[in-house]
């Protein structure tokens, strides 16, 4: 079997990483996969950089000019929301054209068009759209909160600060709609959480979608605790890691963390004097660090290969994002024997087994993320058990046959 996998970068977002790493436990399972990237950071030699430079640039900047002009020349929502108006036809391209199964990915911000999916889809063969967030079951948003338009048919966008039925929200669900009525083009989810929006949404509600988790390379984990003297912390202590591309990104709810760390402090000094926050990623306010009311330890931002190790000197993964489609983070926390509290609002519950694997707190309740740190230090939870849970469904070779196994049936 042949695959081609098309995503805008082969290891540049969270989505550019699930893909590079699909393509590999692919083909460590005998099928002949390979990558189409627009934006390649690697030098894999099975990625083919499809783009140049300056026809990437064009087609990024024509959908940012499209959406500034249609949302009242504002940058707020800029990056928030994508139209694929604008991308490149790679129905011709070589790759495409071997491939027994195309995979798309996250093809967004001019990486390629509905036009030109619609080109591929011409061919007849099974192409697979495997979503990484909202943006497949919406008109123009990767990501829409309380807000249930796509429920409808999209339109007055609060992404655009729109009143009409008919803005440009609205017309790329029309567009979406044209598209998704082509037989041979199918939907992969990574969660349930997200497969649920699909069968909610006015776009997927009809369509079969598939619900296959993301891979990750357990084998970079260890579940073995390193000793806290490695990072100047007294033995009693207990780590609590929790990382993000940026920290104060309001999706990540640092102002949940901020709180959290000050109703322990006030209400539960016991604990507080137990507790140390381990913390990666970028911060764009730095002042919001010394709003926590519980000792931290600031790493900045750290590579993948880092990851591993960080956690290795942790006993709690905390996550206080206000939604996510997978939620990377808490495996990797898992594999490394972390234990995972976080709130359940997206695809959580597809990793956390609430009392048993982790927590999965009250959505937006400061008190009851304490309830799940204090239930996490309190609790005696086998740090293998952790890591093989993590073996057994999110592996390379597991999530491998699963694809195999689905790919093969529409074939």
């Amino acid at each position: 079997m042949k695959v081609a996998i098309i995503n805008r970068s082969d290891l540049r977002g969270g989505a550019a990483l699930s893909s590079y790493r699909l393509m590999h436990a692919l083909r460590h399972e005998g099928v002949d996969a390979s990558m189409l990237v627009c934006d390649a950071v690697g030098s894999d030699t099975h990625v083919t950089n499809y783009a140049h430079p300056l026809l990437d640039k064009y087609h990024f900047l024509a959908e940012r000019l499209q959406i500034f002009c249609n949302n009242g020349f504002s940058r707020e929502n800029l990056f928030k929301v994508d139209t694929a108006d604008w991308g490149r036809d790679l129905s011709h391209h070589p790759i495409v054209q071997d491939a027994d199964v195309v995979l798309l990915n996250w093809i967004n911000q001019g990486a390629m068009s509905l036009d030109s999916i619609a080109r591929i889809c011409r061919s007849g063969k099974p192409v697979v759209w495997i979503m990484h967030d909202m943006w497949n079951c919406t008109g123009i948003c990767h990501h829409a909160y309380d807000c249930e338009r796509f429920k409808q048919a999209c339109g007055a966008c609060v992404y655009l600060a729109s009143q009409s039925s008919t803005d440009l929200s609205h017309r790329s669900w029309r567009n979406k709609k044209v598209l998704y009525a082509m037989p041979n083009l199918h939907f992969v989810s990574v969660s349930n959480w997200l497969a649920d929006k699909c069968r909610h949404s006015s776009l997927l509600g009809a369509k079969k979608v598939e619900v296959i988790p993301n891979t990750m390379p357990v084998e970079s984990f260890t579940y073995a605790r390193k000793p806290n003297a490695d990072i100047g912390l007294l033995p009693d202590v207990k780590v609590i890691a929790m990382g993000a591309a940026r920290l104060d990104d309001p999706v990540k709810g640092f102002d949940i963390l901020i709180d959290t760390t000050r109703y322990i402090r006030e209400h539960r000094p016991q604990l507080a004097h137990k507790l140390h926050l381990m913390l990666f990623g970028d911060i764009r306010d730095a002042s919001l660090l010394q709003q926590l009311a519980l000792p931290y330890t600031h790493l900045g931002t750290i590579r993948n290969h880092q990851i591993a190790d960080v956690l290795s000197h942790a006993d709690i993964l905390l996550s206080t994002s206000l939604y996510e489609s997978f939620g990377a983070t808490l495996f990797e926390g898992q594999a490394a024997g972390c234990v995972p509290v976080t709130f359940g609002n997206g695809g959580q519950a597809d990793i956390v087994n609430h009392l048993s694997t982790g927590y999965i707190a009250r959505y937006k309740s400061c008190e009851d993320v304490a309830n799940g740190i204090e239930w996490a230090v309190t609790t005696s939870i086998d740090r293998a058990m952790l890591h093989n849970e993590v073996v057994n469904r999110f592996s390379p070779q597991v999530v491998a046959r699963r694809y195999i196994d689905y790919l093969s049936s529409l074939l």
